[in-house]
């Protein structure tokens, strides 16, 4: 996570094993509670934000199309005619 100087608290809620559990997984990774929350919560909106770019990028390229190469040598109203 980076340093930031504009940050918010936050509160939450949790059971007692939840917390319990989450302090046993902080220790184990050499940081505390609300380190490993914000670091999970950056890695979510992270992913989130990658994932409306590519979304965007991809509709930019629809919207554009695609030229594949071929001619058309027929018109519609050949093609539909009986």
């Amino acid at each position: 996570m980076a340093a930031s100087t504009d940050t918010q608290n936050v509160t939450i809620r949790l059971t007692r094993r939840t917390v319990r559990r989450a302090r046993v997984l902080a220790a184990q990774r050499n940081t505390s509670i609300s380190r490993l929350l914000a670091e999970h919560v950056e890695h979510l909106v992270g992913e989130a934000d990658a994932y409306d770019s590519a979304r965007r990028q991809a509709f930019a390229l629809l919207d554009r199309g695609f030229h594949l190469g071929g001619q058309i040598r027929v018109t519609r109203d050949q093609w539909h005619e009986r």
